[in-house]
């Protein structure tokens, strides 16, 4: 089965083909450089700079991989949560070429398909799984018991993990993607753990919260202005870390140390709790890629005899390689959508409202 993906959910306009489950070649067009300018996403102009590159990057998938839409089985597209604006882009050439070509159209769950990038192109992920997803916008701990059975055991209530990295690097000066920086500044050097809060770890649940942290952060460097560069620095090329003052390494290192250790105590608390059971520990989602976390997750797998799966870097960031495998495994299980299908903004549940149909010819996946 040859699947179509196309991503669009918040700043990056992308489109790849997977096979079964597997990629065969991805286009992406960042938009880092206009947001930056801001210092964050602006929703109006994520979604013009998608209108303005889908149709390019479309066109450059199939010239380079030598393939034409009569090719392709299915189409998928992540239809949120995420920019309601932004979605829409997608959602509208995806249903334009559903409808032109005759093919079946899947619309994919944003978070579940960063999850399943964690296995993409493995037959041998032993489920049940415990998922973390951390992102911009989300942090929530998932049980997976096949890759189309989830149970969300915690989620974000208000700060996700991306979100206070991005916070912690406004209130320093830092240039966007302030995530980046945190973690690159923050490498090579010994935390101090008592520096800023773990937050919102004083209850049993496994629900989120890194507001606490956000205004930590800010206090701190609201009382120790030096530390706020006075001018945000342009860089064009690798961050060498060693260029920048130490101290501002050492308040990186403490917020990497104080999110990547938060999210530990949850991951623990879910494997005592309602994910005993697990077989394996995964990880998605942008932030993902940041190393102390990464280092973190595999001390919990191996402390807890569990195999560790993560996406490459490339693949934690939003991408539609993982679109269109997700939308492979749906397609296979026969689970498609209708032209009415809808897009779905952040802050609300995407429904599993696939309707039945008949599956589309692939390879069995193992489940």
């Amino acid at each position: 089965m040859l699947c179509l993906g196309i991503e669009t959910s918040c700043d990056e306009t992308a489109v790849a083909l997977c096979r079964d489950g597997r990629p065969v070649l991805e286009k992406l067009a960042s938009q880092i450089d206009v947001h930056a300018l801001f210092g964050g996403v602006v929703p109006e102009l994520a979604s013009r700079e998608h209108l303005r590159r889908m149709g390019p990057l479309l066109r450059a998938l199939f010239a380079a991989s030598g393939l034409t839409l009569a090719d392709v089985d299915v189409i998928a597209v992540a239809r949120g949560p995420g920019l309601l604006g932004s979605l829409l882009i997608g959602l509208a050439a995806a249903k334009g070429l559903a409808l032109a070509a005759g093919k079946p159209l899947v619309g994919v769950d944003h978070l579940h398909a960063h999850l399943l990038a964690a296995t993409l192109g493995r037959d041998d992920v032993a489920y049940p799984a415990l998922g973390l997803l951390v992102s911009g916008g989300h942090t929530q701990l998932t049980l997976l018991r096949s890759p189309l059975s989830l149970t969300t055991l915690g989620r974000t209530l208000d700060d996700a993990a991306g979100e206070a990295f991005d916070k912690a690097a406004k209130s320093l000066n830092l240039p966007y993607p302030g995530g980046a920086y945190l973690d690159v500044l923050g490498q090579g050097l010994e935390a101090d753990r008592d520096l800023f809060p773990r937050p919102y770890l004083d209850n049993q649940n496994l629900d989120f919260s890194f507001s606490g942290l956000k205004t930590a952060v800010a206090t701190y460097v609201a009382a120790h202005p030096e530390l706020r560069l006075s001018v945000m620095p342009a860089v064009t090329g690798p961050i060498e870390a060693a260029r920048w003052p130490m101290e501002l390494r050492r308040v990186c290192a403490a917020v990497n140390f104080a999110i990547a250790d938060t999210l530990r105590v949850k991951i623990e608390r879910a494997l005592a709790g309602p994910a005993s059971g697990a077989a394996s520990l995964l990880a998605a989602g942008g932030v993902a890629a940041n190393s102390r976390i990464r280092d973190m997750l595999a001390t919990v797998a191996a402390r807890h005899g569990l195999p560790l799966y993560l996406p490459p870097p490339a693949l934690c960031a939003d991408n539609a390689t993982m679109i269109a495998a997700a939308g492979c495994r749906l397609a296979a299980a026969g689970l498609v959508h209708d032209l009415d299908l809808d897009a779905v903004p952040r802050g609300r549940k995407v429904p599993w409202d696939y309707r039945p149909g008949p599956p589309v010819d692939s390879r069995p996946f193992e489940q």
